[in-house]
């Protein structure tokens, strides 16, 4: 049954989870359609340069998240180590625990990595710049904040694919849990 959208925004989260699912290579339009309810020539008027602008498009949304909840607050805040609390568990309930598949990482890894290279690596780059930044203001050098960012976010992505592969969400929960103890001021680390 086709669908009555008036924004683009309205079916970014239903793309997001088709390319999530089937990767960008095997997202068909015919799945795409099916998923959003909305015939291809709806698809074309709303992305007339298709699957690509498709992709372009979700990764834009998932930046403005990632900035507006992760960057931003790791940047400014007042107070660091809260903020890198918060971070823990933004990323906890975004990746549902590990069991939501991070779309950048995924893409990174397959076959169509360098048509979206440029926004891939700003998105790990920038977050990795952020919690460097976090943690210098915690009193650590900066090469020891960096090289702990690193880390963190590294064991965040790796923790996703592991928890999915195991289909254990606790392996996530577990990897977080651990990482966030580590950091300073607190029991463990």
């Amino acid at each position: 049954m086709a669908r009555t959208v008036t924004e683009k925004a309205d079916i970014l989260p239903l793309l997001a989870e088709v390319f999530r699912e089937h990767g960008y290579e095997g997202a068909s339009l015919s799945l795409i359609s099916q998923a959003t309810g909305l015939g291809k020539g709806s698809l074309y008027h709303f992305f007339p340069k298709g699957k690509e602008e498709m992709m372009t498009a979700v990764l834009a949304s998932i930046d403005h998240w990632f900035e507006t909840e992760i960057f931003q607050p790791l940047l400014t805040s007042a107070y660091p180590a809260a903020a890198i609390d918060a971070m823990f568990v933004a990323v906890r309930v975004y990746f549902a625990s590990g069991q939501r598949v991070c779309l950048v990482g995924l893409l990174g890894l397959s076959d169509s990595r360098d048509k979206f290279a440029e926004a891939i690596r700003d998105y790990f780059a920038r977050w990795v710049q952020a919690l460097t930044t976090a943690l210098q203001r915690t009193h650590q050098t900066e090469q020891v904040a960096r090289d702990q960012a690193e880390l963190i976010v590294a064991g965040i992505q790796g923790a996703i694919v592991l928890a999915r592969a195991l289909g254990r969400p606790d392996v996530f929960d577990r990897v977080l849990d651990e990482m966030k103890g580590r950091q300073p001021g607190k029991s463990g680390g």
